[in-house]
């Protein structure tokens, strides 16, 4: 789990690297590797492990770390990182109403996302009692190409960064649905931006089925830029796809210009957004 930006190409000379390889460290953790060796950290970020070790040692002692025999997992101090944005940002005033709007009037799941690399990082969700087996909240992360929040990021990127991702093809399958081909998914972006919206019908796990609209954001100079998307989410036990797009679409749309609206008295959060 190397940082290639951090390690090719022309960095800023006061770019720190000291720093960049602790937050690799931080970011090294997840569902899968909830704990770990020091060799399983050096391994996972590609670090030296004198290297590893002078991070973890640095982290325990500010407290984002701790120890449980041989091996290193996350603290609880972790959560004050995500924490300050989410209140400095005013996420609760701006975004969480029209989503919580949305989940009152359907009884769905709804979230909005940006896209991190070539995944999607859930900024804010509003979930229902209803258990589906992929669990979302904020700060997970999904691989962009199976997710109908993803894809309709993806459509509206500017032509270099959308052939970028593109790029990166051939992409993980997670069921039989799941687009993976570069020639296909490039046609399925077309089609998105050329309608205005997205939905996926068990591509990232069988059972769900959710519809995505895109959030603009004014790009200084250059006119609107895609920042984000919403979507609602839900089982294929409670509805079609199609009666989803017919009946949810509409709602959708009005929640982005809410939200696209309240961005324009929030640059702070819209300039936090903006890739």
């Amino acid at each position: 789990m190397g940082s290639p930006g951090a390690e090719a190409g022309t960095k800023d000379p006061e770019f720190l690297s000291t720093l960049e390889r602790g937050l690799r460290v931080l970011k090294a953790f997840d569902e899968d590797h909830p704990e770990m060796t020091l060799s399983e950290v050096a391994a996972r970020t590609a670090l030296p492990p004198a290297v590893a070790r002078r991070c973890l040692i640095t982290l325990v002692e500010l407290g984002y770390v701790g120890q449980h025999e041989r091996k290193f997992l996350l603290r609880p101090q972790v959560l004050t990182i995500g924490s300050a944005f989410l209140a400095s940002m005013q996420i609760e005033q701006v975004v969480l109403p029209p989503l919580q709007g949305l989940r009152d009037q359907t009884g769905d799941s709804a979230s909005l996302c940006v896209l991190s690399g070539a995944e999607i990082l859930y900024v804010a969700h509003v979930s229902t009692d209803r258990r589906f087996r992929v669990a979302a909240g904020v700060g997970t992360r999904f691989p962009f190409h199976a997710t109908s929040l993803g894809k309709a990021l993806a459509a509206n990127l500017p032509e270099d960064e959308r052939a970028a991702l593109l790029a990166r093809a051939p992409f993980q399958r997670f069921t039989e649905r799941t687009v993976t081909d570069r020639g296909a998914l490039a046609d399925r972006l077309a089609l998105i931006a050329e309608r205005g919206y997205d939905s996926a019908l068990d591509e990232l796990d069988y059972g769900i089925v959710s519809v995505a609209v895109p959030i603009f954001g004014q790009s200084r100079g250059a006119g609107k830029r895609v920042i984000a998307s919403i979507n609602c989410s839900t089982s294929t036990t409670r509805i079609s796809q199609d009666e989803l797009v017919r009946t949810r679409l509409p709602l959708l749309r009005h929640a982005a210009g809410e939200i696209e609206a309240s961005l324009k008295r929030w640059p702070t959060l819209e300039a936090a957004l903006r890739p």
